[in-house]
């Protein structure tokens, strides 16, 4: 949980939340306690960024020309779809809406999605069979239609372990035997993503603020270049500054190198100054170049490296390593966020 507090409202591809991110950030991780907290409904997952297709047909909906067809773009279903989790007690600065959500057609989605998403709208949260019963559709169609569904943002599950069946080419194909052997459905229920409730502004603002600061413990406007699902930067400066004032968070010049205000946890500045009275250790740590950590060539000198599935990158006392220089026996460590 403690993790997942750093992490929520941060997109990463789905099939590398658990193989790359947190076995990396957790010792001896084990999926059931992600299934358990999902389940339990401490925590829920699901993409919060609008889709492109979604974006281009409500453009073009909104303001076309007249006689020019809006342009069409599919939803392509994909395992490397940006998911994020959210923790429930912490989600005000959700967006209860993003663009597109509401189109009930030609927003991108194929015919067999389009059906899925207006059964839920009708019936609610369902589970697997009941969508396959109440569309007439057959289980790989369905299947289909709710990674779609997932990839655009529009619809979320019970559990985890719903999004690990679709993306888990061996479950997808029933492989497996014995005590190998998965259930190729999970018996979670589908729903609809978002909410109708609205979250006053200053509220959601400031929640933001505090995902943030849980997330990197000191903030600067640099560290958010890999930010998405936030509010501009002038709402969140007055919002920290408010924060400021009422004595929750320190304001100050905390780190050198970097231009605007900075804003941090009171524990934040402790550890950073504890810092200075540590000698070198030498510690090497990898990590998934989808990990938001990956923050070379935006505060750590170096080249960027792309933020996508499979890659990673190597930091020794906080600064990257280039491949050559990384050690085999340490190249899988663990570490504890």
């Amino acid at each position: 949980m403690e993790v997942l507090r750093q992490l929520q409202g941060f997109e990463i591809p789905a099939n590398a939340w658990e193989r790359q991110v947190l076995a990396r950030r957790i010792v001896d991780y084990d999926p059931k306690w992600l299934d358990q907290l999902c389940l339990t409904g401490a925590v829920g997952w699901g993409r919060l960024s609008p889709h492109p297709a979604t974006l281009d047909y409500s453009t073009a909906r909104g303001g076309d020309v007249q006689g020019a067809a809006p342009r069409q773009r599919r939803v392509i279903p994909t395992s490397v779809a940006p998911i994020t989790f959210f923790v429930r007690e912490d989600a005000d600065w959700m967006t209860p809406r993003h663009p597109g959500a509401e189109v009930s057609e030609n927003n991108g989605l194929s015919h067999g999605a389009q059906k899925v998403l207006d059964f839920l709208r009708q019936r609610g949260a369902s589970f697997f069979a009941d969508i396959v019963r109440g569309t007439e559709k057959l289980k790989a169609e369905i299947e289909t239609a709710l990674w779609e569904l997932v990839a655009a943002g529009l619809v979320t599950a019970d559990g985890f372990d719903n999004l690990r069946s679709l993306i888990d080419p061996k479950r997808r194909a029933g492989q497996g035997s014995g005590r190998t052997t998965r259930p190729r459905h999970n018996a979670g229920r589908w729903a609809l993503l978002h909410t109708d409730e609205v979250v006053e502004r200053p509220r959601a603002v400031e929640a933001a603020c505090w995902m943030l600061l849980r997330r990197y413990g000191i903030v600067v406007r640099d560290v958010l270049a890999r930010e998405a699902n936030l509010p501009p930067w002038r709402e969140l400066l007055m919002a920290f500054r408010r924060l400021e004032d009422r004595g929750e968070i320190r304001g100050g010049r905390f780190v050198d190198g970097f231009l605007g205000e900075q804003f941090a946890l009171p524990v934040a500045v402790e550890s950073v100054r504890a810092m200075r009275e540590l000698d070198s250790t030498q510690g090497t740590i990898t990590l998934s170049a989808a990990d938001p950590l990956n923050l070379v060539g935006i505060l750590v000198p170096g080249d960027r490296v792309p933020a996508i599935s499979g890659n990673s990158i190597t930091l020794r006392d906080g600064a990257a390593v280039t491949v050559p220089e990384v050690s085999a026996s340490v190249g899988g460590e663990a570490i504890a966020s």
